[in-house]
């Protein structure tokens, strides 16, 4: 197998629900390191703090072995933990009998986890971690920009 992709993510939103960015930056040992941003000017931090994981890994070529930093518990817990691979055998209704929130979001990060050997790690985030604070300010400017697209889901589902 390849050497070990490291991928940081963040997501920001101002407002939530609001105008949001993602960031994601690609550390492959062979390629070298690049910076994925985007975002949606209605969308909710949620959103992209996942659509910074999807991101970089969609961008990998072939099957690869990966490490996600991410400061979200949110997406972290919802893979580890197996609530995503629960909500989806529930046809995306928790526990609780709520919708999933984001169950097109969690489909494809699930995919992805398949076709990659995935292991996330949670890092604190506003804690000094160096590619954390960059993905922070990444995610922040992409929030920032005009012209963003509406988030095509939100925009769907009337939120």
């Amino acid at each position: 197998m390849e050497p070990l992709i490291r991928i940081y993510t963040d997501g920001a939103c101002i407002g939530n629900p609001g105008p949001g960015g993602y960031a994601a930056i690609i550390d492959d040992p062979v390629t070298g390191e690049r910076e994925l941003t985007g975002g949606y000017a209605h969308t909710t931090n949620n959103r992209m703090e996942m659509l910074a994981v999807i991101r970089g890994l969609v961008d990998l070529p072939g099957a690869r072995k990966v490490m996600v930093y991410s400061d979200s518990q949110y997406v972290i817990n919802g893979i580890t933990k197996g609530w995503a691979k629960k909500w989806k055998a529930n046809n995306w209704i928790k526990a609780d009998k709520k919708p999933a929130l984001n169950p097109d979001l969690w489909q494809q990060l699930l995919d992805l986890c398949q076709q990659h050997q995935v292991t996330f790690e949670w890092v604190r985030g506003h804690s000094g971690h160096p590619q954390n604070e960059r993905c922070d300010r990444l995610a922040v400017v992409a929030s920032r920009r005009a012209g963003l697209p509406p988030d095509p889901q939100l925009a769907r589902v009337g939120r």
